[in-house]
C-alpha cells in the first residue's frame, strides 16, 4: 500500500495548496470513507472538465489542476489521488478505453481513480464531472463510474496504477490547448 501514498511528479500532494485543501476537506471527518467522499465530490464538482468547458490551459500535475481549476479526466484523477494521499488514504489511477463517438473507432483512454477504503477495499470512483448523460457517484460498495462499457473494442482495464500512464502524460504535456489534446487523445489497447 505504501506506493499508493507516495508523492510523484504528477501526484504532487506535498504542494502547500493541495495540503491545505486536503486538510480542509477532511475537517470534522473521522472515517476514511467520509474523507474520500468529500475529496471525490470536491474534485468532481469544483474542477471544470477541460473539454466540457473548452478551458485552457492544459493541466497534468495535480497542483496545476488545482491552481487553474480545470483538467481533462486524467488530470482531475491526478488531483483526486493527491488529495486522498495527502489524507493518508491509498489512491491509484485507473483507465477505460472508450469509443469517442460511441460508435467504434476512434478510441481514447478515460482516466479515473481507485481508493482503498478500510471497510471495503479498493473502490473505483470517477471525478470526471457530471453533465447530461454522465452521473458518477460515490456510493460504496456500488460502483457508479461516468461511462459504461458499450461495445466489443471498449475495455475496462482492471489495473490500479501508482503513476499516470505514459501516453496520458505525453498528451497532456505535448499539446498546448484543450482542442489539440482532444485531437490527439491518448489510446492504447493494453496498459
Amino acid at each position: 500500500m505504501k506506493e499508493y501514498l507516495e508523492v510523484s511528479e504528477y501526484i504532487d500532494w506535498d504542494n502547500p495548496a493541495i495540503l491545505e485543501l486536503a486538510k480542509k476537506l477532511a475537517a470534522d471527518k473521522k472515517k476514511d470513507i467520509d474523507v474520500a467522499k468529500s475529496c471525490f465530490e470536491w474534485v468532481r464538482d469544483e474542477i471544470k472538465h477541460s473539454w466540457d468547458y473548452k478551458m485552457n490551459p492544459v493541466t497534468c500535475k495535480a497542483s496545476e489542476v488545482l491552481k487553474h481549476g480545470t483538467g481533462y479526466c486524467f488530470a482531475k484523477s491526478h488531483l483526486l489521488a493527491a488529495l486522498l494521499r495527502a489524507n493518508n488514504i491509498p489512491a491509484g489511477l485507473c483507465y477505460q478505453r472508450l469509443s469517442i463517438n460511441d460508435d467504434g473507432a476512434p478510441y481514447s483512454l478515460h482516466g479515473f481513480n481507485a481508493v482503498f477504503l478500510q471497510d471495503i477495499g479498493w473502490y473505483r470512483v470517477d471525478p470526471r464531472g457530471n453533465k447530461e448523460g454522465v452521473d458518477a457517484q460515490f456510493i460504496p460498495p456500488k460502483e457508479q463510474l461516468a461511462f459504461p462499457i458499450n461495445e466489443n473494442n471498449e475495455k475496462d482495464f482492471p489495473d490500479i496504477l501508482v503513476k499516470p500512464h505514459n501516453s496520458v502524460v505525453e498528451a497532456l504535456n505535448k499539446y498546448e490547448t484543450v482542442k489539440e489534446v482532444f485531437e490527439h487523445l491518448p489510446d492504447t489497447e493494453e496498459l
